[in-house]
């Protein structure tokens, strides 16, 4: 994880409480990586952490997807990221909330 995220090593030290929120997003994605999963699942990696940190986790996604053959779901409201660092997508649906219908749940949302 270190040579995913070398920040992580210089703040090993540190509780993960103690770290930044993108030094916290990377340290969880670090923790999802160990068990060397084969879906990797990531609900807005970027929000609320600073640009240089988004575009890092960005290059670390498309590493993992590329190099080391890791499917990446993407939850992703911006789409400037999303474009950049995914290589299929889907809206599934939008409007409002009252278009939210029972069966439009169950066709996207249910598992």
């Amino acid at each position: 994880m270190y040579k995913l995220f070398p920040v992580l090593k210089e703040m090993r030290h540190r509780r993960g409480g103690d770290l930044s929120g993108g030094q916290q997003q990377q340290l969880a994605i670090g923790r999802a990586l160990v068990i060397e999963p084969r879906l990797l699942i990531l609900d807005e990696p970027g929000e609320g952490i600073q640009p240089n940190i988004v575009a890092q986790i960005g290059e670390v996604i498309r590493r993992l997807i590329e190099e080391d053959g890791l499917t990446v779901l993407l939850v992703e409201q911006k789409l400037p990221f999303a474009r950049k660092y995914a290589d299929r997508g889907r809206r599934v649906a939008e409007g409002e909330i009252s278009g939210l219908t029972d069966e439009l749940i169950k066709k996207h949302l249910t598992v």
